[in-house]
């Protein structure tokens, strides 16, 4: 794992179509920008494994099955 220091502004790059930005540093909490292709899914790190679970649930379903939960747009 690589750990790092950025102040408010400052940027990294993943790979060459990936940046985060932070945004705001208050206390103990971070805000960051992150810019991506949209084909990049970018799931919390807590929602991971409920992601992962969806996705099998998924590819499980038949033709025409929808899924009526809201997603929420980068």
């Amino acid at each position: 794992m690589l750990v790092l220091s950025r102040r408010p502004g400052e940027r990294l790059t993943i790979g060459e179509d990936i940046v985060l930005v932070v945004n705001k540093v208050s206390g103990n909490r971070v805000t960051l920008a992150i810019e991506a292709p949209q084909d990049v899914r970018i799931v919390r790190g807590e929602l991971a494994p409920l992601s992962k679970q969806e996705e099998s649930s998924s590819q499980e379903r038949l033709p025409g099955d929808h899924d009526d939960r809201v997603s929420i747009a980068r």
